[in-house]
């Protein structure tokens, strides 16, 4: 059984939202998700998704992308990212899964699992450099940053309290929407609470049409990975 992860789908079964005017990878885009997922995953294997999975707006209008994602092989764990608005309170999300027997979804968010030899864990993050911004109005950052934190503080403990017990010997592996580091901008909080908890590999996306950078990167001993589905050409990367 293996674990792979791609980030940002950008699904837009049930919806007019095509991602081809982001330059020619993402031309046809879906199908060659779909192609590479069903040549290389398994249905006993794991597939991690952390955010901007549906372009829906809701949970109902998602309902198509939903079903896409449950006709693939392997368990998937859904993370959110900036653009998944259908997001609800998990247990509305529960609910909406198992009334549609969606069920091969799983949220991954506040919470924290144990998959293979690894445990799981992670939050959306934050891109808080302001330039980067395309918000209405007053922001405040420093709320932001504060409640990104808190949720994978959260995250985090979940993980440590499942090592506890009976899995001294997994790696905790973060799973993040948002990168905490890009292009001279970093988010120290996050950074710092990663170094705190002794994290070794976190995996990111986010990120598009930029295919020259290290597709890892280094932060003392922090390796990040990028995981964005149009810099992995929509193929998902196994986790070793």
């Amino acid at each position: 059984m293996s674990l792979f992860v791609i980030a940002d789908p950008h699904l837009s079964c049930g919806t007019d939202h095509p991602m081809d005017i982001f330059g020619s990878r993402w031309q046809g885009y879906t199908e060659k998700l779909c192609k590479h997922w069903r040549a290389i995953v398994q249905p006993q294997d794991t597939v991690i998704l952390p955010g901007d999975i549906s372009w829906a707006m809701h949970l109902e209008q998602a309902r198509e992308d939903f079903s896409l994602l449950e006709a693939l092989p392997g368990i998937k764990y859904l993370g959110k990212g900036n653009h998944d608005f259908w997001w609800e309170t998990a247990a509305k999300m529960r609910r909406f899964f198992e009334a549609n027997s969606f069920s091969s979804l799983r949220l991954l968010y506040n919470n924290a699992y144990v998959v293979e030899n690894y445990i799981i864990c992670g939050t959306r993050g934050w891109f808080v450099e302001e330039g980067q911004q395309l918000t209405v109005g007053d922001v405040d950052y420093a709320k932001i940053v504060n409640r990104e934190v808190q949720r994978l503080k959260i995250s985090l403990d979940a993980a440590v309290g499942l090592r506890e017990g009976d899995h001294k010997d997994k790696e905790i592996l973060v799973f993040l929407h948002f990168p905490p580091i890009w292009n001279g901008f970093e988010c120290k909080e996050i950074l710092e609470l990663l170094e705190a908890y002794g994290i070794r590999r976190c995996y990111h996306g986010h990120i598009h049409g930029v295919y020259h950078t290290p597709a890892v990167r280094y932060v003392g001993d922090l390796a990040l990975t990028m995981i964005s589905s149009d810099f992995l050409d929509f193929v998902p990367l196994r986790i070793i």
